[in-house]
């Protein structure tokens, strides 16, 4: 069953979130994480948006990716992302077809 770590994000700090971002995708590989997207807001078709930009992140189980955000490499990176931007973090699983 594949996860999702979805993101969405208020940029406090474009310089440490583009730092945070790069040292975040280097803790991918392994844990088998592949980016899907990162993107900008670009309006609201219905209802609210508190964020305006988003970041999907694909991991082959959610055992997978809740090992990779527990991770010690992840973890050293949280003080730099709260200071980078304000975030929500979700976790989507998707069943197996």
């Amino acid at each position: 069953m594949s996860a999702f770590f979805v993101a969405t994000s208020s940029i406090k700090d474009p310089e440490k979130f583009q730092l945070y971002a790069k040292k975040a995708g280097e803790t991918f590989s392994r844990h088998a994480a592949e980016p899907v997207l990162r993107g900008k807001f670009e309006g609201i078709l219905k209802g609210n948006a508190d964020h305006h930009v988003v970041g999907i992140i694909k991991f082959p189980t959610v055992e997978a990716l809740r090992e990779w955000y527990d991770s010690d490499a992840y973890q050293a990176l949280v003080p730099l992302r709260d200071e980078a931007a304000d975030m929500t973090v979700c976790v989507y699983s998707v069943p197996s077809s």
